[in-house]
């Protein structure tokens, strides 16, 4: 009954708590339900899922000729989500200037990542993925979330570099850092 009183944002926030509290109880054995994580150095997975930029659906294919930045993350408005969501918008023009565009991927709906969108001011897009296709082709799925990876894929759709052990206030630098040790091979 006490649950009930909460909103739906600290529901979610509880729900993933116990979940990342569970995987570490569980000696993080639950960490491998996410898959094997894509090769480096390989074509990376393709994907097509829904957006919260009213533009239908974003494909990998949409950004050839850029470098990408497609991040996983559990869950809109959590606050380690928002930190990095926050971190990834302030170093926008960093990320444009050197042609890449930044894309975040969680199970959250196209209604909630607007919703999120709008209240954090990103000018990225979020996409939708409800049924986790794309987070397990990633290796970054557990149980019914995203799990925090970040992956760096060249103009010419090769991945080229991976994060899984990602701190949501230094990410977008670290990011910056590997995107500009790749540009400069």
């Amino acid at each position: 009954m006490i649950l009930v009183s909460f909103g739906r944002r600290s529901l979610l926030s509880l729900a993933i708590a116990l979940i990342f509290a569970l995987s570490s109880f569980c000696g993080g054995a639950a960490w491998a339900m996410g898959g094997t994580l894509p090769p480096l150095d390989q074509p990376a997975p393709t994907f097509s899922l829904p957006t919260n930029t009213g533009d239908g659906e974003i494909a990998l294919e949409d950004y050839r000729g850029q470098w990408v930045v497609l991040y996983f993350y559990p869950a809109d408005f959590t606050p380690g989500c928002t930190i990095e969501a926050r971190r990834f918008q302030q170093d926008l023009p960093k990320y444009i200037d050197r042609n890449a565009q930044v894309i975040g991927v969680s199970a959250d709906d196209v209604a909630l990542h607007e919703e999120f969108c709008d209240s954090e001011g990103l000018r990225f897009p979020l996409l939708a993925d409800t049924t986790g296709a794309v987070s397990q082709a990633y290796g970054s799925w557990i149980y019914s979330r995203s799990v925090r990876h970040s992956f760096i894929i060249d103009p010419e759709g090769v991945l080229r570099d991976r994060f899984v052990k990602v701190s949501p206030s230094i990410h977008s630098v670290e990011v910056l850092d590997h995107l500009d040790a790749l540009q400069n091979v």
